[in-house]
């Protein structure tokens, strides 16, 4: 089934606040990862055999607990390696608690009612900022029989809430900066222009230039120093309009068509029609009079072959102002989004459509 969407904003509702369309420098989350070892499942493991690195992994995890299990041949299916992912939120303190998330990394059927064992969450500098441990709940789960077998969700994946113990903070003093810069999320010239006017108005100063399409700079002012945090909220309740390109994005594989406000075409013509080939097989049984000697049984084709052809559609789009016309005009077609997303694609090749495509 193919559905088309057409978006259309007025100002006031395209009207944001800087909080929501721009993110302070170093107020961000980090990511971790680490690799361990989840244990106690139901004999959906990992096959010991086929994946030597859980072996590996659950030897070296015995011999720390002082068991012995060189040159022994283990055979249990009762364990599985896994990848461990995290976020570490930002300012978060020593024994901050956060969630994480357990992949299998082998071939377990399923991490359903194991516990993930301690495994520290690295950063990409290498060094440990968290510890992960706890029990996994999955959202799937998988049944099989013999000659039968369900699976539902991903059994393989699950998460554990709270089960990251914060080990490490990140040395990030933000009262101290003297000089903080601003990062559009979808970075744009005028947009920036916008919010470093829109942050000088409430100061009073020019204490905030853009210096690309995607930063803003912003010196601290003297009335707010040292109080860095209560500069951060006034701006971030500061509502400014943000300005993007005329763009037309297409999903042709669900047939999705998502258009900007800013989005104009020129007056156009443009025909659409279709040809319909149809084919029909009606095989028929020919078999010989009773009781004849030299007659057989055979199949006779039968074949019946169809062209329709729909009378081409021409109609004029006209010049349009705003979007709502160029979606009427589009649509006074009476064409599917399929046929439609061929028709911008036309247009924009014409050179009668100011508007960038992008294509998923």
């Amino acid at each position: 089934m193919l559905v088309g969407v057409a978006v259309t904003l007025t100002s006031a509702q395209a009207a944001s606040r800087i909080k929501d369309i721009a993110d302070f420098e170093g107020i961000r989350e980090n990511q971790l990862i680490g690799y361990g070892l989840v244990v106690g499942l139901s004999g959906t493991g990992d096959s010991l055999n086929n994946t030597p690195f859980t072996q590996q992994s659950l030897q070296a995890m015995l011999e720390r607990l002082g068991v012995n299990t060189r040159n022994i041949a283990l055979n249990t299916n009762t364990v599985a390696a896994v990848m461990v992912t995290a976020n570490l939120p930002p300012f978060a303190t020593q024994g901050t608690r956060i969630d994480v998330n357990v992949s299998a990394l082998g071939d377990a059927e399923s991490l359903q009612g194991g516990t993930l064992l301690v495994t520290p969450l690295v950063g990409a500098d290498g060094e440990v900022y968290a510890i992960a441990q706890g029990s996994v709940a999955i959202g799937g789960f998988s049944a099989q029989a013999d000659a039968a077998s369900v699976v539902r969700g991903v059994p393989t994946a699950g998460r554990i809430a709270n089960g990251g113990l914060v080990e490490r903070e990140l040395d990030f003093q933000l009262a101290s900066l003297t000089t903080l810069r601003l990062a559009l999320r979808n970075p744009d010239l005028t947009t920036a222009r916008r919010v470093a006017l829109s942050i000088n108005e409430l100061i009073g100063l020019p204490t905030a230039e853009p210096l690309d399409p995607a930063t803003v700079r912003l010196d601290l002012p003297q009335q707010y120093d040292g109080n860095i945090v209560d500069l951060l909220t006034d701006i971030e309740q500061l509502i400014v309009e943000p300005d993007l390109a005329a763009r037309i994005v297409i999903d042709e594989n669900s047939g999705i068509i998502v258009m900007g406000q800013d989005v104009k075409v020129s007056m156009v013509a443009v025909a659409q029609g279709n040809l319909t080939v149809t084919i029909a097989e009606s095989p028929q049984v020919s078999q010989p009079l009773p009781f004849s000697d030299n007659g057989q049984t055979v199949v006779v084709p039968r074949s019946e072959v169809g062209v329709d052809e729909e009378g081409t559609k021409l109609a004029i789009v006209p010049e349009t102002i705003t979007l709502k016309q160029l979606v009427d005009g589009l649509n006074a077609l009476g064409i599917g989004p399929r046929d439609m997303i061929s028709i911008l694609q036309a247009i924009k090749a014409a050179g009668a459509l100011q508007a960038e495509i992008e294509v998923l």
